[in-house]
């Protein structure tokens, strides 16, 4: 009995061993995305997210509301690590457990292989357990290379996932003077054609595409980025990509100039962001809030009032509520699943509140609520 036990006791240990590593190497090593919902540490990520939103939820302070979901990345960075080395620990001891006999004095409980894999593991090596046979000698390194490296390769990994957010975050920053903040994709437009800077449009789509595209590389294949929020108050790289989307979307549908070409390419790339990340993340979808039609007259109306060539309004609405649906949903999946501060036309505006009489046309500060 107490060989097999012990059996059953080194195969434990080897899964939990592998299955550390083996999500290591997932996460942090293979720059795209691999694996499945259930590798450990998107497990994690997602419940962990789960419960500190809700938690987030009953704070009453609203800056304090705000702030907390901001502190989420920084502490699943750390939980991760925390992870990937309990579960090596927990490994090796069960198979130091098993191999008791090769080690002087000998193991007196699991407690203590624990203890005696943990010392191997973090290369402390006090001494008061040593290995004696080939097995565990050869274990023993072989734990304290895994710590190392585990250690060396996150160390690295967080370094370069904050340059990834830095890179993400100097767009934000830079485009929110274009889009305002919360960002919008009709404040875009009528900034460049209040200022007469409609010539740049194209060269700011042209960046936008390329930033979206790294996004879409940076994030898919290190999924804890997209957690990292903006430094910013009412700034967020989702709401960036919905701004971005809805100009495109205007530009394509409602305004009658000549930036059709570069506005479709982004508005493909944008698309296939927000789908990818829909899929590969799992978020729940639903029903988009969508942009009704009297914001769109109003919108339209604003836009008639600066003086720019506009299509029809009978021919620009189905052309822009046509092109908007193909990236409504998946946009606002992204923007409730993340908490993004409320932003015109994107994600959960229940808190902003404004009223729009079709009769009068006027632009509405705000998104109006559903």
């Amino acid at each position: 009995m107490t060989v097999v036990l012990d059996v059953l006791a080194g195969a434990a240990g080897f899964i939990c061993v592998a299955v550390a590593i083996s999500d290591l190497f997932a996460t942090v090593i293979v720059p795209r995305s691999v694996g499945g919902p259930w590798r450990p540490s998107a497990v994690i990520t997602r419940n962990l997210w789960r419960r500190w939103r809700e938690a987030a939820m009953r704070i009453p302070d609203m800056e304090r509301r705000e702030d907390t979901p901001g502190v989420f990345a920084p502490t699943l960075m750390v939980t991760l690590l925390v992870f990937w080395i309990s579960a090596q620990v927990i490994g090796y001891g069960l198979i130091f457990w098993a191999l008791r006999d090769g080690i002087r004095p000998p193991l007196p409980n699991l407690g203590s292989a624990l203890y005696f894999a943990g010392t191997s593991l973090l290369t402390i090596g006090y001494g008061d357990f040593a290995p004696e046979h080939l097995a565990t000698r050869a274990l023993a390194m072989l734990s304290a290379v895994g710590g190392l490296s585990t250690f060396a390769i996150v160390t690295t990994f967080w370094f370069q996932t904050f340059g990834a957010f830095q890179r993400r975050e100097a767009f934000v920053v830079t485009i929110s003077e274009r889009t305002g903040a919360p960002p919008s994709g009709l404040e875009f437009v009528k900034r460049h054609i209040k200022l007469g800077l409609m010539d740049d449009v194209e060269i700011i789509l042209r960046d936008g595409q390329r930033w979206i595209a790294e996004v879409m590389e940076t994030h898919l294949a290190y999924p804890v980025l997209a957690y990292f929020r903006s430094s910013h108050d009412d700034e967020s790289w989702i709401g960036t990509i919905g701004a971005m989307l809805d100009a495109s979307t205007l530009l394509v549908t409602t305004i009658d100039l000549d930036h059709r070409g570069q506005a479709e390419m982004t508005l493909r790339i944008g698309t296939h962001l927000v789908r990818d990340f829909t899929g590969f993340f799992r978020l729940p979808t639903g029903d988009a809030s969508g942009v009704e039609y009297d914001e769109f007259v109003a919108a339209y109306r604003s836009l008639r009032e600066l003086g720019v060539p506009l299509h029809p309004l009978d021919d620009a609405w189905p052309a822009f509520s046509a092109t908007r649906a193909k990236y409504a949903v998946p946009l606002d999946a992204m923007a409730r699943w993340w908490r993004i501060p409320p932003a015109r036309w994107v994600g959960d505006r229940s808190r902003i509140r404004v009223h729009v009489n079709v009769g009068v046309p006027r632009e509405p500060d705000a998104p109006v609520s559903r």
